[in-house]
């Protein structure tokens, strides 16, 4: 294994994650708070005469709050005060306090959905949005330019260095400050959430104290371990919740990730509700009920029924590359009701640039209120109107690296549909001429090819990711 940190510290799309004792090491990570310090203080935008603060948090991972001090006693030895959580909190909750407090960096210690064996280390920005690409790069370039530099941290926390905070009670303040309370207290819809053992824990249950709405929490208690399972909302890691939908009269089934910023939902029956329809109907909730005004932002990948909405109505639709990044850059410079990742990834807008889990599973409670039925009626009725469309993806892994996806763009038809539309600003997407799809990209690191697919059955759509199979070994 290589000694040299810039060969182990590699940040992805959301952050860098590593397995615990392998290279997510305290001395990996001390090395890479210390670059973090110097890009504060040679690139981070400071207001003259403001202290220079980072705040700094960590999820229900094994070893995350040794991490987060870690992490806190090398920003402090460079002279960076730290505001740092006093327990484990959602990553939208030190977002929000990173944008709050005026900090000029914000630090999660968390691996997301990654399995129990991973911690990670994201940055946000000073807006309360993900690092960028540019400062994730510079961090890079400054690991083992300066020795660390650190300090002993009871004694940072006496003098004031570090200043342990509650940073839950003003994001939790935020929260009830932004659904609408007072018409949600006397509804009595049963909501079941899942919380995965994450950092999401009571938050829903304190929110809603004090209403009418019967609430349920499963595995809100802390473990590292997950039970064995991973804290990804996808429906296999969802048994217990699927199975209590099936038996019990439930209105909605929430679903939180290991650190609180991705939704998934269950409909009454058991169903997997996919992030791509909760995008749908945030933004029409949003749109009609709220009157929010703007457009709304989907990915690449994004379902069909949300073109056919936003056309109905009049509102602009944006696509972006897959990404939550690419959301967040427009919810910064655009009038945004709305923005969403097939992942489940959420951009509210009148908030910062991140995704929250925990809100975008409230704002659907308060739609269930709102419209007085529960969440399946909602999305029966939306999808008669829109359309009723079936999303699936897979990961096919091939011997080598694919080179090049041109072959693709040279597709007229694909099982008896006309190609009608190309689309290469990432990957391939082929628009068929029955409002389906089917989409393919690259892994720029491992031989892996990502196939996506959208038609109006799940079995045409698993028809088209077995094409997608076929495909990739042309490629």
């Amino acid at each position: 294994m290589s000694s040299n940190p810039k060969d182990v510290i590699k940040f992805g799309t959301d952050g860098w994650r590593a397995v615990i004792a392998d290279t997510f090491t305290f001395e990996n990570l001390e090395i890479l708070a210390q670059a973090l310090a110097v890009w504060v203080a040679k690139d981070a935008k400071k207001i003259p005469g403001q202290v220079v603060r980072v705040a700094v948090g960590y999820d229900n991972r094994f070893l995350s709050k040794d991490f987060a001090q870690r992490t806190a006693v090398v920003l402090a030895g460079n002279d960076i005060e730290v505001i740092l959580s006093h327990e484990s909190l959602p990553t939208p909750a030190l977002s929000l306090a990173t944008r709050d407090l005026k900090c000029v960096a914000g630090v999660v210690i968390t691996a997301s959905h990654n399995p129990a064996e991973y911690n990670g280390f994201k940055i946000k920005t000073a807006e309360g949005g993900g690092a960028g690409k540019n400062i994730t790069d510079a961090v890079e370039g400054y690991l083992g330019t300066a020795p660390v530099m650190k300090v002993d941290f009871k004694k940072a926390v006496s003098d004031g260095k570090i200043k342990v905070v509650d940073l839950k009670r003003d994001y939790l303040k935020f929260i009830k400050g932004y659904v609408n309370l007072k018409k949600i207290k006397p509804a009595k819809f049963r909501v079941v959430q899942d919380v995965m053992h994450g950092s999401g824990g009571t938050l829903l249950a304190d929110v809603l104290k004090g209403t009418s709405i019967r609430l349920e929490l499963l595995r809100s208690d802390v473990n590292p371990g997950f039970g064995g399972s991973r804290p990804e909302p996808l429906a296999q890691y969802l048994g217990g919740l699927i199975d209590k939908m099936k038996k019990e009269k439930i209105d909605l089934g929430l679903v939180l990730d290991g650190d609180a910023d991705r939704i998934a939902a269950v409909l009454p029956g058991g169903e997997f509700l996919s992030p791509q329809k909760i995008l749908a109907l945030l933004a029409l909730h949003l749109y009609k009920n709220r009157g929010i005004k703007g457009g709304v932002v989907k990915t690449i990948c994004g379902t069909v029924m949300i073109d056919n909405m936003c056309k109905d109505m009049g509102i602009k639709l944006y696509e972006t590359p897959v990404g939550f990044k690419y959301i967040s850059d427009l919810m910064l410079n655009e009038q945004i009701i709305a923005g969403g990742e097939e992942a489940g990834g959420m951009g509210l807008p009148d908030y910062i640039p991140e995704r929250d889990g925990i809100l975008a599973g409230l704002l659907l409670l308060e739609m269930m209120v709102y419209e007085k039925k529960n969440i399946g009626k909602i999305l029966a009725e939306v999808e008669k109107k829109y359309g009723r469309y079936y999303y699936d993806k897979t990961s096919i892994n091939l011997k080598e690296k694919v080179k090049t996806l041109d072959p693709v763009k040279k597709i007229t038809s694909v099982l008896g549909k006309k190609v009608v539309g190309v689309k290469d600003y990432d990957g391939v997407k082929l628009e068929l001429e029955d409002t389906t799809w089917i989409m393919v990209r690259a892994s720029g690191t491992e031989p892996i090819l990502r196939a996506y697919a959208e038609s109006k059955s799940p079995k045409r759509t698993k028809e088209l990711l077995n094409y997608a199979l076929e495909l990739a070994k042309t490629l």
